[in-house]
Parts: C-alpha cells; sequence; structure tokens
C-alpha cells in the first residue's frame, strides 16, 4: 500500500482516504464520493476497512462485529473508490496481539477523555493509533469521517494538528434512515422491536433542538439532560449510557444551554450500542 502510494505521489496524484470497518451503508459510500470530489477525477481515492481490536474494550462487540468483505468491495467499486484496502491484524499489530508484542501508541490526552473516553477508556488509544498507522501507509492529501462519532473527529483533527500529518480532514454530513436513525454498522443487530425503539435517540436529539429554539434564555443542562433521559428510557430496552451537553470547540461540558452548544448521547437498546450527535 505505501510503495503504491509513494507512486502515485511522485505522479503528482492527489490521494483521498476513506477509513472504515466495514459492513458499509449508503452513508459510508457518502464518505466515498465526497473523497471523489476532494481529489477530482484524476485522484485516487482509497477505501481502507479494518476491523481494529485496538479501540474495543474486552467485553466488547469485536468478534460478532458485522464483515462482509466481498459487498463491501462491490459497493465501493460502485461508488468510484479505485483501490480497496484490508490490512490483516498481524500487519498492522505485528506480534500475537495489540496488547502483547506490540508496545508503540498514539495518545491524544485533552479531547478524548470524556463521553466516549470516559465509557470506553482504551477505544481512543486505538482510534488514533489505527488512523496515524493508515495515515502513514497511504500517505493521503484528504481523509474523510462522518459526523456521527462527533468526538472521534474531533480527536483526529487535533491529533492531525499535534503531530503535524499533511493530511486535510474532511467531515461529512451524517446520513439518516427515513424515520430519523443515524445510519450504522451496528443497526444489523436490531431486530423487529429494538430497530423501533432505536429512533428514541434521534427524537431525543430533535426534542433538544426544539426546546433551544422555542427558549428565549439559555436552559439548564440538568435538567434538560434529565428530561431526554426520561423520553429515551421510556423505551422497554433502552439505556442511555451518557447524554452530554457541551462546547463544540473544546468539548468541554456545559452547564446552560443554547444555539450553537453541541448535543451527544450514547445509548444501549437491548445489548447494541448506539451513538449520535446534534449541533443545537
Amino acid at each position: 500500500m505505501q510503495r503504491q502510494a509513494l507512486r502515485w505521489r511522485r505522479q503528482g496524484v492527489r490521494i483521498g482516504l476513506v477509513p472504515t470497518m466495514g459492513y458499509l451503508h449508503e452513508g459510508h459510500l457518502d464518505l466515498v464520493r465526497e473523497a471523489r470530489r476532494q481529489v477530482g477525477p484524476r485522484g485516487r481515492v482509497v477505501v481502507s476497512v479494518y476491523v481494529n481490536p485496538a479501540q474495543f474494550g474486552p467485553q466488547e462487540d469485536l468478534s460478532r462485529y458485522p464483515r462482509d468483505l466481498a459487498r463491501d468491495r462491490r459497493l465501493c467499486r460502485g461508488a468510484g473508490a479505485d483501490l480497496f484496502f484490508t490490512p490483516q491484524d498481524a500487519e498492522m499489530y505485528p506480534g500475537a496481539d495489540p496488547g502483547a508484542a506490540w508496545s508503540t501508541w498514539v495518545t491524544e490526552e485533552r479531547l478524548s477523555q470524556r463521553m466516549e473516553g470516559s465509557s470506553r477508556p482504551t477505544h481512543f488509544r486505538g482510534v488514533t493509533t489505527v488512523v496515524a498507522k493508515l495515515f502513514n501507509l497511504v500517505l493521503p492529501d484528504v481523509a474523510v469521517f462522518g459526523a456521527k462519532d462527533y468526538q472521534q473527529a474531533a480527536v483526529i483533527r487535533r491529533m492531525t494538528r499535534d503531530l503535524n500529518f499533511p493530511v486535510k480532514l474532511v467531515v461529512a454530513p451524517t446520513r439518516r434512515e427515513p424515520d430519523g436513525l443515524a445510519m450504522s454498522s451496528r443497526n444489523k443487530y436490531l431486530d423487529g422491536t429494538l430497530r423501533e425503539q432505536a429512533v428514541a435517540l434521534s427524537r431525543a436529539l430533535a426534542a433538544a433542538r426544539a426546546a433551544v429554539r422555542r427558549s428565549p434564555r439559555l436552559l439548564p443542562a440538568a435538567r434538560l439532560k434529565t428530561s431526554l433521559q426520561r423520553e429515551i428510557e421510556q423505551q422497554p430496552d433502552a439505556r442511555v449510557d451518557y447524554l452530554e451537553f457541551f462546547d463544540p470547540a473544546t468539548l468541554e461540558p456545559i452547564a446552560r444551554v443554547g444555539r450553537g452548544a453541541h448535543l451527544t448521547l450514547a445509548v444501549f437498546v437491548g445489548r447494541t450500542r448506539l451513538i449520535d450527535n446534534t449541533r443545537l
């Protein structure tokens, strides 16, 4: 991969990277199409598919995460990707497992501490390490990420700035199902009534936007959080992991909520953990 990327760079070809964990959906294909727009018809779009073990906790769904490389390859080709990159664990983390022979990590120590970082303590270390490796392997001019993972995009942007990666980051809008549920590979886990209950996430975001829109003054964050959590957990199989109002630039929590603030949440629907966010 790196040799191919170096050849392209010597020829003056722009490279766009879309890093994914596979089991692609229309939201991923939006990222592929955005990468094509960024690099132009003469550029090269690389889609990586790698289910990164370093960003999963010990009790998370690494072993059952959905995989279908043949389908992903067809979808990428149809969306205009040029190269389908599927590294293996032994190549990305030489040794028996990421915690044994592997000893070099990339960590971001400020934006990654709250929300996802609090619920999944080793998650962002795995994300920043694998993205740094992908940047070094693919050598992209542009990398495209999705807005559904707002904190992840912020952490990667900070890493890119702090470590001087010559990569332009583009964050594309979240693609949603007709009923408002954010598209996610993990939606595959939602059977029957769980799929219906999962819409509670996007309804909560809409309720928060409406509350801010109606109010002439700032709203107490604690009171609004309680109201939204109660609304979500009216669903029999829904449990809020976290729900946070924060400053979109610093990711610090805010006590009073108004226009321009950001809301993010993580909710278990049955055994499936879903995330979503919105600007207010």
